[in-house]
């Protein structure tokens, strides 16, 4: 999360840590106008998914990967509204990526739907846009649908 409380810091708005109590201890990073530890993942994960408007998943080890994939299970069941979920770095996700279609596709465990789900950056302004161009498609799609009811 660092990442993202930097780049918000940069940006000169507030920035918000969700961080967990962990056994080894977790330090929270510098870029965090307000921290907020919790005891359990799953109430860290839900406070992360509700006021969440876009991921950006950045390299990471396995809480990464059980983020990304909390989050795209959420939206791909309809238990959330959609919101862009970018992965940056198209080389460090390669390999899985490549697995996901090669392996999991393969034995129709995802469907083709779901990677419609990501979008994958490889610099901070195509992130940026991606998030930008799904949520002006989301008002223009809005609007229809209000003028559509009578």
């Amino acid at each position: 999360m660092e990442a993202a409380n930097k780049g918000a810091i940069k940006a000169g708005t507030k920035s918000i840590g969700l961080n967990i109590e962990l056994p080894e201890g977790q330090a929270c990073n510098d870029y965090m106008t307000k921290s907020i530890t919790f005891r359990h993942f799953y109430v860290r994960k839900l406070m992360l998914v509700k006021y969440a408007t876009a991921f950006i998943i950045m390299p990471g080890g396995l809480g990464t990967l059980d983020e990304l994939t909390e989050v795209l299970t959420l939206i791909q069941t309809r238990k959330i509204k959609p919101f862009p979920v970018v992965m940056f770095d198209s080389t460090y996700w390669k390999g899985l990526l490549d697995w996901l279609r090669g392996t999991v596709l393969a034995k129709d465990l995802v469907s083709e739907e779901d990677f419609n789900l990501l979008r994958i950056c490889d610099e901070t302004k195509a992130v940026v846009d991606v998030v930008q161009e799904w949520y002006i498609k989301q008002e223009i799609v809005g609007r229809k649908a209000i003028v559509k009811i009578p």
